[in-house]
């Protein structure tokens, strides 16, 4: 790959993004020359290794304008004088008469020093998320004159407004996105509905191997030998976890049962204080955030994965989480709920177990029938392995990726050459 493809994040390196690290080691792989943009400096207190095999440098933008005002000014004195300025300028001040915010207003800042400076011979632009990273990607893509694309997922698709989404999907040059209900929402909203595709995250199945030994036959009836469950997620309301508590304090307390939950996330207080309300915290290990390969080694040891997720208050859902495909890989049983995404993974009474949204009831059931029959809780986690290597490889996705990427290198041109002489700014 003779020329630069730059990236824009909204934060890197992220452990809940595990998808986003793999994709551009991927790419990397096959010859990419991948730069990542970052929009916020690192929060999360550990790396999965795949961060530690990815050679692409990190452009971090000042997170909030005010942090940089020097490097902020000098970007826009540079930027203004680009030949598409002017024109960014306009879709900006389009956008902010619909969306008075500050953040709309960074947005702006951050696009301005991303332009000015701007990798050395890159050509291509790609956002990962349709709001905010596709928005910097957007403006600037049009400062400097070069097509921009962009991967859509979940938060970004369900939360963004309606005129934000068909301005941006007529804007770019294509948008992937990782499920077929995403796909076909985007295809809906888009002027040109083939400038949608679908391209399924996957699963690298060499990172994410099938145990070959078969699970312990636990059926909840020994104190000694409970049946292990394990929940890997955020801890935020899309995630449903209070309903999963709820769910389990339902259980009896003849049948013998362990949570290992993974993951950190703002409502993690409230969760541990609601398990303590249900009584069953004894049964119930709190892991926090973790890298991705305490995951895999807390997926093996487990019987049951749960992933009760629900559509947030704010419209924010799951698509299809890469955490059901890895638990699957490992021959779990899987219990989730019955959303678009998820239900282009695990066929009912097939490949898992799904119920309601928010049905604490059903949940418990589905819980319970797989905590007293191991040999359910073996085809189904077989099923669902055979389901991902089938159709989840992750080497399909990454192909298409790079055909949509190869094809437009030949048609881009760099893109660091600065203008010298200012243009007139349209009063910015």
């Amino acid at each position: 790959m003779p020329n630069p493809v730059v990236f824009v994040l909204k934060g890197y390196p992220r452990l809940s993004e595990t998808f986003i690290a793999q994709e551009i080691a991927a790419l990397e792989a096959r010859g990419f020359d991948i730069r990542i943009v970052s929009l916020r400096q690192p929060s999360d207190p550990a790396i999965h290794p795949i961060h530690r095999e990815i050679r692409a440098p990190v452009l971090y933008l000042p997170e909030y304008l005010r942090e940089a005002p020097g490097r902020v000014f000098r970007a826009w004195r540079r930027a203004r004088r680009l030949p598409g300025y002017r024109k960014a300028w306009r879709l900006w001040r389009a956008d902010y008469r619909r969306d008075r915010t500050a953040n709309r207003i960074r947005r702006f800042g951050q696009a301005c020093v991303l332009a000015a400076e701007w990798p050395e011979g890159a050509t291509q632009l790609h956002a990962h998320f349709l709001h905010t990273p596709a928005s910097v990607a957007r403006y600037t893509a049009h400062m400097l004159g070069i097509p921009w694309t962009a991967s859509a997922h979940a938060r970004d698709i369900w939360t963004s407004p309606e005129w934000e989404k068909r301005d941006k999907l007529a804007d770019a040059q294509w948008v992937v996105t990782c499920t077929a209900n995403g796909a076909q929402h985007l295809r809906a909203l888009s002027p040109d509905p083939a400038k949608v595709h679908l391209v399924y995250h996957g699963l690298d199945l060499d990172r994410f191997a099938t145990p070959t030994a078969p699970k312990p036959s636990r059926n909840g009836r020994r104190m000694s030998d409970p049946v292990k469950l394990i929940a890997v997620g955020r801890m935020v309301e899309k995630k449903g976890f209070d309903v999963l508590i709820a769910a389990l304090a339902k259980l009896e307390s003849t049948v013998y049962w362990k949570l290992v939950h993974i993951g950190g996330g703002e409502m993690a207080m409230r969760m541990r204080a609601h398990a303590m309300t249900a009584g069953i915290t004894r049964h119930i290990e709190w892991r926090g955030a973790q890298a991705q390969e305490d995951v895999l080694a807390a997926l093996r040891e487990a019987d049951i994965f749960i992933l009760p997720s629900r559509i947030a208050s704010d419209g924010d859902r799951d698509g299809l989480p890469n955490v059901l495909m890895e638990a699957a890989s490992q021959n779990l049983a899987l219990i989730s709920t019955s959303l678009p995404g998820i239900a282009e993974l695990i066929v009912p009474e097939q490949t898992g177990l799904l119920v309601k949204q928010n049905d604490a009831k059903a949940l418990a059931g589905a819980i319970d029938r797989l905590i007293r029959d191991p040999a359910l809780r073996g085809r189904l986690g077989y099923a669902a392995a055979w389901r991902v290597k089938r159709d989840f490889d992750m080497k399909d996705g990454i192909a298409k990726l790079a055909r949509l990427f190869e094809q437009d290198a030949a048609s881009t041109a760099p893109a660091n050459e600065m203008p010298t002489a200012d243009n007139k700014d349209d009063g910015a």
